[in-house]
Protein backbone atom coordinates (compact mmCIF):
# COMPACT_ATOMS: atom_id res chain seq x y z
CA UNK A 1 0.00 0.00 0.00
CA UNK A 2 1.37 3.51 -0.98
CA UNK A 3 0.27 4.93 2.44
CA UNK A 4 2.28 8.62 2.41
CA UNK A 5 3.98 8.50 -1.42
CA UNK A 6 3.20 11.24 -3.25
CA UNK A 7 5.45 10.68 -5.82
CA UNK A 8 4.36 6.66 -7.35
CA UNK A 9 7.51 6.84 -9.16
CA UNK A 10 10.22 7.44 -6.47
CA UNK A 11 7.96 5.00 -4.62
CA UNK A 12 7.79 2.22 -7.56
CA UNK A 13 11.67 3.32 -7.19
CA UNK A 14 11.87 2.73 -3.23
CA UNK A 15 9.86 -0.56 -3.50
CA UNK A 16 12.45 -2.31 -6.20
CA UNK A 17 15.53 -1.32 -4.43
CA UNK A 18 14.04 -3.29 -1.25
CA UNK A 19 13.70 -6.25 -2.76
CA UNK A 20 16.57 -6.34 -5.47
CA UNK A 21 18.77 -5.92 -2.77
CA UNK A 22 17.54 -9.36 -1.52
CA UNK A 23 16.82 -11.22 -4.43
CA UNK A 24 18.66 -9.81 -7.52
CA UNK A 25 17.23 -7.83 -10.51
CA UNK A 26 15.93 -10.81 -12.53
CA UNK A 27 15.05 -12.63 -9.20
CA UNK A 28 12.20 -10.09 -9.05
CA UNK A 29 9.64 -9.75 -11.92
CA UNK A 30 7.23 -6.63 -12.93
CA UNK A 31 4.41 -8.20 -11.21
CA UNK A 32 5.97 -8.94 -7.98
CA UNK A 33 7.21 -4.99 -7.86
CA UNK A 34 3.66 -3.69 -8.89
CA UNK A 35 1.66 -6.08 -6.67
CA UNK A 36 4.36 -5.03 -3.39
CA UNK A 37 3.66 -1.29 -4.30
CA UNK A 38 -0.53 -1.43 -4.90
CA UNK A 39 0.30 -0.01 -8.27
CA UNK A 40 -1.12 -0.86 -11.34
CA UNK A 41 0.76 -2.08 -14.55
CA UNK A 42 -0.33 1.22 -17.10
CA UNK A 43 1.45 3.29 -14.03
CA UNK A 44 4.43 1.64 -14.07
CA UNK A 45 4.64 2.42 -17.76
CA UNK A 46 3.73 5.96 -17.29
CA UNK A 47 6.99 6.43 -15.97
CA UNK A 48 9.22 3.19 -17.14
CA UNK A 49 9.42 1.82 -20.56
CA UNK A 50 10.71 -1.19 -19.43
CA UNK A 51 11.81 -3.12 -16.51
CA UNK A 52 15.42 -2.36 -18.08
CA UNK A 53 14.75 0.99 -17.68
CA UNK A 54 13.56 0.84 -14.38
CA UNK A 55 16.65 -1.07 -13.37
CA UNK A 56 18.86 2.20 -15.27
CA UNK A 57 16.11 4.84 -12.74
CA UNK A 58 16.68 2.65 -9.54
CA UNK A 59 20.63 2.53 -10.09
CA UNK A 60 20.74 6.24 -10.98
CA UNK A 61 18.62 7.14 -7.70
CA UNK A 62 20.70 5.11 -5.58
CA UNK A 63 24.42 6.53 -6.89
CA UNK A 64 22.27 10.40 -6.68
CA UNK A 65 21.53 9.33 -2.61
CA UNK A 66 24.65 7.41 -2.10
CA UNK A 67 27.37 10.31 -3.73
CA UNK A 68 25.39 12.93 -1.86
CA UNK A 69 26.02 11.14 1.16
CA UNK A 70 30.01 10.54 0.82
CA UNK A 71 29.54 14.59 -0.12
CA UNK A 72 28.52 15.07 2.98
CA UNK A 73 30.61 12.69 4.69
CA UNK A 74 33.66 13.85 2.92
CA UNK A 75 33.28 17.77 3.54
CA UNK A 76 33.05 17.39 7.11
CA UNK A 77 35.11 19.95 9.16
CA UNK A 78 37.30 17.29 10.28
CA UNK A 79 40.94 15.55 9.02
CA UNK A 80 40.55 13.94 5.96
CA UNK A 81 42.00 10.42 7.34
CA UNK A 82 38.79 10.85 9.66
CA UNK A 83 36.50 11.48 7.28
CA UNK A 84 38.03 8.55 5.00
CA UNK A 85 37.86 6.25 7.70
CA UNK A 86 34.67 7.44 8.57
CA UNK A 87 33.47 6.16 5.31
CA UNK A 88 35.06 2.89 5.24
CA UNK A 89 33.52 2.20 8.96
CA UNK A 90 29.95 2.55 7.67
CA UNK A 91 30.36 0.08 5.07
CA UNK A 92 31.91 -2.14 7.28
CA UNK A 93 29.40 -1.12 10.00
CA UNK A 94 26.61 -1.53 7.23
CA UNK A 95 27.34 -4.78 6.93
CA UNK A 96 27.72 -6.08 10.43
CA UNK A 97 24.02 -4.36 11.34
CA UNK A 98 22.19 -6.28 8.32
CA UNK A 99 24.44 -9.72 8.89
CA UNK A 100 24.43 -10.61 4.97
CA UNK A 101 21.31 -8.89 3.66
CA UNK A 102 23.24 -6.96 1.08
CA UNK A 103 22.12 -2.82 1.06
CA UNK A 104 24.60 -2.12 -2.18
CA UNK A 105 23.58 -2.34 -5.62
CA UNK A 106 26.49 -2.06 -7.07
CA UNK A 107 27.79 -5.49 -5.03
CA UNK A 108 24.15 -7.19 -5.78
CA UNK A 109 23.89 -6.17 -9.18
CA UNK A 110 26.91 -5.42 -10.99
CA UNK A 111 27.82 -9.04 -12.03
CA UNK A 112 24.11 -9.61 -12.52
CA UNK A 113 23.36 -7.05 -14.76
CA UNK A 114 26.55 -6.39 -16.75
CA UNK A 115 25.90 -9.13 -19.60
CA UNK A 116 21.75 -8.69 -19.36
CA UNK A 117 21.73 -4.40 -19.86
CA UNK A 118 24.09 -2.12 -21.43
CA UNK A 119 22.41 0.56 -19.96
CA UNK A 120 22.45 -0.73 -16.38
CA UNK A 121 26.72 -1.65 -16.72
CA UNK A 122 27.45 2.01 -17.76
CA UNK A 123 25.04 3.46 -14.59
CA UNK A 124 26.95 1.52 -12.31
CA UNK A 125 30.49 2.00 -14.14
CA UNK A 126 29.88 5.47 -14.39
CA UNK A 127 28.66 5.30 -10.84
CA UNK A 128 31.40 3.46 -9.63
CA UNK A 129 33.38 5.93 -11.26
CA UNK A 130 31.85 9.11 -9.21
CA UNK A 131 32.64 6.88 -5.92
CA UNK A 132 36.34 6.39 -6.80
CA UNK A 133 36.41 10.06 -8.17
CA UNK A 134 35.25 11.21 -4.35
CA UNK A 135 37.63 8.68 -2.77
CA UNK A 136 40.81 10.41 -4.71
CA UNK A 137 39.26 13.28 -3.97
CA UNK A 138 39.26 13.06 -0.09
CA UNK A 139 42.57 11.18 -0.49
CA UNK A 140 44.22 14.32 -2.19
CA UNK A 141 42.86 16.64 0.56
CA UNK A 142 44.51 14.16 2.91
CA UNK A 143 47.23 14.15 1.79
CA UNK A 144 47.29 17.92 1.62
CA UNK A 145 46.39 18.41 5.49
CA UNK A 146 48.86 15.72 5.67
CA UNK A 147 46.78 13.03 7.18
CA UNK A 148 47.76 10.64 4.03
CA UNK A 149 51.14 10.39 2.21
CA UNK A 150 52.02 11.67 -1.03
CA UNK A 151 51.73 9.44 -4.59
CA UNK A 152 48.76 8.40 -6.90
CA UNK A 153 45.88 9.77 -4.72
CA UNK A 154 43.47 7.96 -7.64
CA UNK A 155 45.36 4.76 -7.61
CA UNK A 156 44.94 4.46 -4.38
CA UNK A 157 41.27 4.90 -4.38
CA UNK A 158 40.31 2.52 -7.30
CA UNK A 159 42.38 -0.46 -5.63
CA UNK A 160 40.72 0.35 -2.06
CA UNK A 161 37.14 0.57 -3.52
CA UNK A 162 37.86 -2.87 -5.97
CA UNK A 163 39.49 -4.08 -2.31
CA UNK A 164 35.65 -3.21 -0.77
CA UNK A 165 33.66 -4.21 -3.92
CA UNK A 166 35.57 -7.67 -3.31
CA UNK A 167 35.39 -7.88 0.62
CA UNK A 168 31.82 -7.29 0.30
CA UNK A 169 31.26 -10.21 -2.23
CA UNK A 170 33.40 -12.48 -0.09
CA UNK A 171 31.62 -11.52 3.40
CA UNK A 172 28.02 -12.60 1.64
CA UNK A 173 29.46 -15.65 0.56
CA UNK A 174 31.01 -16.57 4.09
CA UNK A 175 28.15 -14.82 5.68
CA UNK A 176 30.45 -13.13 8.07
CA UNK A 177 32.44 -9.86 8.37
CA UNK A 178 35.62 -10.94 8.64
CA UNK A 179 36.72 -10.56 5.05
CA UNK A 180 35.34 -6.46 5.15
CA UNK A 181 37.37 -6.71 8.79
CA UNK A 182 40.58 -7.55 6.71
CA UNK A 183 39.28 -4.91 3.96
CA UNK A 184 39.65 -2.76 6.76
CA UNK A 185 43.04 -3.74 8.26
CA UNK A 186 44.51 -3.28 4.31
CA UNK A 187 42.81 0.10 4.14
CA UNK A 188 44.86 1.11 7.20
CA UNK A 189 47.88 -0.28 6.12
CA UNK A 190 47.33 1.53 2.16
CA UNK A 191 46.86 5.04 3.65
CA UNK A 192 49.58 5.21 5.97
CA UNK A 193 52.59 3.52 3.49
Amino acid sequence: MKQSYDDTRQYLLDIGHRMMVVKGFTGVGLNEILQAANVPKGSFYHYFKSKEQYGQSLLEEYFRTYLADMDERFTANTPARERLMSYWSKWLDSYCDSGDEQKCLVVKLSAEVADLSETMRLTLRDGSNQVIARIAGCIEQGQADGSFPSGDAFSKANALYQLWLGASLLSKLSRDSRPLESAMDTTKLMLSA
